[in-house]
């Protein structure tokens, strides 16, 4: 049961590091964020080719299937020496149903020989919240987090690249920092704080 006053949001994705680290990003504010897989949600063709769109396919999915306000990001990692890769496919960019390890070794693999500032990356990140699945006004913020690609992944934290990518002011992997320092200054961490910002002028 809902507690009076508290919203249930979905998030679209199956993603539990995901949804654990939004959950963190989202306290203190009158929403329960639950997961797809609460709901047994399939997951819809992202066929378009920019983030927000992503974003936008998925959230009004699960917004559809639950009746529910529905949150989705859409995130990854753009490689300006590969041509923006991999980008809106960084989840499966080593196949549909690659892991985690499979999608970095692919990456590493594209841009070995690579130096230097051929090596810059950023990881970029789209929320969206929808009220209802034919919301008209859906609300949207964006991070961008700039990094260098490791040769090597380090650190055990994090999800996704976190391994491999090295923040340009610290040196250290997403996957090294802590939670508290890694949600001030990633991409989802930025996205989040004008999320929430918007949310408070927001009429639910």
């Amino acid at each position: 049961m809902t507690e009076i006053g508290v919203r249930d949001l979905v998030l679209a994705s199956h993603n539990v590091g995901k949804l654990g680290e939004l959950r963190t990003l989202l306290a203190g504010l009158p929403l329960r964020l639950r997961g797809a897989g609460e709901f047994g949600l399939d997951e819809p063709v992202e066929s378009a080719s920019t983030f927000v769109e992503n974003a936008l396919i998925k959230a009004r999915h699960a917004a559809r299937a639950t009746g529910l306000a529905a949150l989705a990001d859409d995130s990854g990692i753009v490689v300006d020496a590969l041509g923006g890769a991999p980008g809106v496919l960084s989840a499966r960019y080593a196949g549909a149903d690659a892991t985690d390890a499979a999608n970095i070794q692919r990456l590493l693999s594209a841009c070995e020989g690579l130096e230097g500032a051929a090596r810059s990356c950023r990881f970029v990140c789209v929320i969206v919240i929808l009220r209802s699945a034919d919301d008209p006004m859906p609300l949207i913020a964006e991070g961008s987090w700039n990094g260098r690609l490791s040769r090597v992944p380090r650190g055990s934290g994090g999800f996704g690249y976190d391994p491999v990518f090295l923040d340009a002011a610290s040196g250290r992997s997403a996957a090294e920092l802590g939670p508290e320092q890694k949600h001030l200054i990633s991409h989802r961490g930025q996205a989040l704080q004008l999320l929430r910002a918007r949310l408070g002028r927001a009429i639910w």
